[in-house]
């Protein structure tokens, strides 16, 4: 492994990559540590602290801890995110919208960029207007809390355009890093904010299988805990390099005195096509209703009320809440959708038959043409399927994890998903640099 860094370090432009990603992740962290003026900082940390194991406190992690400081990266890169579902989902239902992704080649994908981040720096507005409102009236069984020192439209003003500002850097990073860094931009701020939680998680588990160490089965617990960890690391591994192969026969073709052709290649179709992409999707679609529902209930108060509007609204926050059976089955069906959704952007089985047929392959037992484009069509669905629900399922371990052990959402197969599954992307793009000048490199 040493000599392998080494190697990586040996080559220039990949040294640069590394060193400027790690530049523009500890910019970031650092960005998370400058709060946001008029806001009590130790009762947002309490208040934030006292709903970790809500919908908040994943938030929280997703924002690697800037939400409890109420840094000016509050908001986090949650706002691109929703930014980017909805253009995705626009391209597939606007004609212009597609033909400007599909027809226009680099110059429609700049625009579709473009669009995007317009539509985060108005979703990012939106959002730290409503937190802004949520906070000047939080209020608990006591009253209110006073989280924001000085309420008022000059306090929303300076939160919103600063807020609003960090989430355009935040963004401006990720793309940054994407083009000249190594990896995923924004799935590495993801990742580094979940990073940045481990120390204070560890503590959590310490503190938990402390105060159980009297009971007999404390020790068996965290053997439990133990096993369940290492377990999603090695499905996620192992699912993450999952390939399903689609032998390709090409046929022979006589050139002069050469032949050319007659090789035997294949189709690689990966059981996890979309890598994290889904489970960040899911997560961050997962957030707005359950934040809204949250913001109304403490608002208004509901939890006092007793009208038939109220009722309902206090029982729809309750049951999205992580660990609640409709939070679960919605995240679960999300995952599924993204899963299915994102690979079909990335796969078109018709351009794959037609690419076949024009330079003269052939799937062995099936027709060129039509019946290649279904054969394919088929296999993939199968591969995304079991994909799908192996990513659904282990999504669904935090909340089993905090049924079982009262440990923090944090060790959760989210957040395990997307650290293995960035570490996994980022290393085999710096194993295609190292192999490209032939160099060994980490997957031997």
């Amino acid at each position: 492994m040493i000599e392998t860094f080494s190697n990586a370090f040996k080559i220039r432009e990949l040294r640069n990559r590394i060193w400027f990603t790690f530049l523009m992740v500890l910019v970031f962290r650092l960005g998370c540590q400058i709060p946001t003026p008029g806001i009590d900082a130790h009762k947002m940390k309490a208040m934030i602290e006292a709903a970790a194991n809500s919908v908040l406190g994943f938030f929280n992690i997703f924002s690697g801890g800037a939400l409890e400081k109420f840094s000016v990266f509050a908001l986090g890169i949650t706002p691109y995110i929703n930014s980017s579902i909805i253009m995705q989902l626009l391209i597939y239902v606007i004609p212009d919208l597609e033909r400007l992704a599909k027809e226009e080649g680099e110059e429609g994908r700049r625009k579709i960029s473009q669009y995007t981040r317009y539509g985060t720096v108005v979703i990012g507005a939106l959002q730290a207007f409503g937190i802004c409102v949520w906070l000047e009236r939080l209020a608990d069984s006591r009253g209110p809390m006073n989280i924001v020192i000085e309420p008022g439209m000059a306090f929303k003003l300076m939160a919103v355009l600063t807020l609003t500002a960090g989430t355009a850097f935040i963004m401006w990073l990720g793309e940054q890093m994407t083009a000249m860094g190594i990896g995923n931009g924004v799935s590495i701020l993801i990742t580094a904010g979940i990073v940045s939680r481990l120390p204070s998680a560890t503590g959590t588990v310490y503190h938990t299988f402390e105060l159980d160490k009297l009971n007999p089965l404390g020790f068996l617990k965290l053997i439990g805990l133990l096993v369940i960890v290492l377990g999603v690391i090695a499905a996620v591994v192992v699912v993450q390099d999952g390939v399903r192969k689609i032998p390709v026969q090409h046929a022979k073709r006589v050139v002069g005195r050469r032949v050319y052709g007659g090789a035997t290649t294949h189709i690689p179709l990966r059981v996890n096509q979309g890598g994290v992409i889904p489970v960040i999707f899911a997560s961050s679609v997962m957030m707005f209703p359950t934040m809204i529902l949250d913001y109304v209930v403490k608002m208004w108060d509901l939890t006092t009320k007793v009208d038939p509007l109220s009722s309902t609204l206090k029982w729809m926050y309750e049951i999205f809440q992580p660990g609640r059976w409709a939070y679960m089955t919605s995240e679960f069906l999300l995952i599924i959708f993204f899963t299915y959704f994102y690979t079909a952007i990335q796969l078109n089985p018709k351009e794959i038959s037609d690419n076949l047929k024009k330079y003269g392959g052939f799937i062995p037992g099936i027709r060129a043409g039509r019946k290649t484009a279904e054969f394919i069509d088929r296999i993939l669905n199968r591969v995304t399927l079991a994909g799908a629900i192996f990513l659904g399922l282990i999504a669904l371990v935090p909340q089993l994890m905090w049924s079982l052990f009262r440990l923090n959402i944090y060790f959760g197969g989210t957040s395990l998903l997307i650290v293995v599954g960035v570490a996994l992307d980022t290393v085999r793009q710096m194993e295609s640099h190292m192999v490209t000048r032939h160099y060994q490199g980490f997957m031997r």
